[in-house]
């Protein structure tokens, strides 16, 4: 009786729900990164948009300004995207290749991939747009948790047709 008053104390409110200043979540991997891209891989980010970007140049106004960093592989990670309270109404998870360039509007489509994005299931948009709100009095959005299968990444163009070869 003393060992289970003892581990009931020990465990004091460790059961509750936590909640995550921002947007929050887990990245899972379906497969491993390939070797062709393992040389080339800069980083994996998980980013927001508090409005579907129109061009390419937009994609430099994601939030926030230092976005989530996650590995680019293994077993499932959480992570924490730190945004103000607000709507965002495209969150997704970007595939980052190495680069000596600085990332800028003209060669967004060559150094960045989209590997994965959150899709509300009652919008049909072609992007696949879904708005996220993150709500006031420090409570968070609902977690938001990514597959990633790096055999399906969408270039840039894809949402800024037309794509050149």
């Amino acid at each position: 009786m003393a060992i289970c008053a003892a581990v009931a104390l020990a465990c004091n409110e460790g059961l509750h729900p936590t909640t995550c200043p921002g947007i929050c979540g887990t990245v899972t991997y379906q497969g491993s990164l390939p070797d062709s891209l393992r040389d080339s891989t800069a980083a994996v980010l998980i980013v927001a948009f508090s409005t579907f970007p129109q061009t390419p140049a937009d994609l430099l106004r994601f939030q926030p300004p230092v976005p989530a960093f996650v590995d680019t592989g293994g077993p499932p990670r959480r992570y924490v995207l730190q945004v103000p309270n607000g709507t965002y109404e495209w969150v997704l998870a970007v595939w980052e290749k190495k680069s000596t360039t600085p990332l800028g509007a003209g060669n967004a489509d060559s150094l960045l991939r989209e590997i994965g994005f959150y899709r509300d299931g009652g919008d049909t948009t072609a992007q696949g747009t879904g708005r996220v709100h993150v709500g006031t009095g420090g409570g968070g959005a609902a977690a938001i948790d990514f597959v990633i299968d790096f055999t399906r990444m969408h270039r840039i163009c894809h949402y800024f047709p037309p794509c050149p070869p």
